[in-house]
């Protein structure tokens, strides 16, 4: 199979020679790799690999089929009519590019809520999510309070009656789920929905929680004043609105 496919790599080049020269391998050993009668040591076959822009799949599976294979998960035939069919498409209309404030009960303390910004962006027709947790969250869990390790990112995807949202922390640490559709008030600034967390089950903390978002877009001075007020907060510090969409008093169901 690796000659196979390194005569395929190869056929456009000038002449088995000038090929050798530009791997950087004597013809003699390049002839017998050719003939499967050896393989290259490691360090020729990283530089091969590199050459051709292909990886160590080459000494076992054809290169046409290597090549063929998507490198963009969401496009894997797999899930690419299902998951990844839905993950382009979600229009500004329906979900601006900018910045939205959003509110939470908190998952470990019954009695305080989170508040935080998110930064919603859109490239090559994907939308993307970016915030940071509160320091205090990950302090309580001696946890490194870093901007890194705060840091966490999603996909957000449209629904048929709302937007969801897939959001991890680096190297997918933790994850949220996360439904939301347009508040029927105040200028169509607010989403309401939930948010879930992927942990255990606990008698004394949430697993999921009403959640509010609403949209800043890019005011410098709104977008500043609602940082400085994010983190943990109690039910009187919220803003009136978020306070009544959370429904605080309410179970959650």
């Amino acid at each position: 199979m690796f000659g196979a496919n390194l005569r395929r790599l190869g056929k456009h080049a000038p002449s088995i020679s000038a090929l050798c020269r530009d791997l950087g391998i004597n013809r003699t050993q390049f002839n017998r790799y050719l003939a499967g009668e050896s393989f290259p040591r490691p360090d020729v076959l990283h530089r091969i690999c590199t050459f051709f822009n292909v990886d160590a799949r080459i000494l076992l599976e054809p290169v046409e089929e290597i090549r063929q294979e998507p490198r963009d998960l969401l496009s894997h035939p797999f899930i690419a009519d299902y998951v990844g069919a839905g993950m382009k498409g979600l229009v500004e209309d329906d979900f601006p590019s900018g910045f939205y404030r959003f509110s939470r009960a908190a998952f470990s303390e019954e009695e305080r809520f989170v508040v935080g910004v998110v930064h919603i962006s859109r490239q090559g027709g994907y939308t993307f999510l970016r915030g940071f947790e509160p320091k205090e969250a990950l302090a309580m869990y001696d946890l490194p309070t870093d901007a890194a390790s705060r840091e966490y990112r999603g996909l957000v995807m449209p629904q048929a009656e709302g937007i969801a949202a897939l959001v991890s922390r680096r190297d997918a640490v933790t994850t949220s789920f996360n439904y939301l559709s347009r508040a029927a008030a105040l200028a169509n600034h607010f989403w309401v929905g939930y948010t879930v967390r992927t942990t255990p089950e606990n008698p004394s903390g949430r697993r999921a929680a009403r959640l509010v978002y609403e949209y800043l877009g890019h005011d410098t001075h709104k977008v500043l004043a609602a940082a400085r007020g994010a983190g943990y907060r109690t039910m009187k510090e919220l803003v009136p609105f978020h306070r009544q969409q959370l429904r605080v008093n309410e179970p959650f169901r």
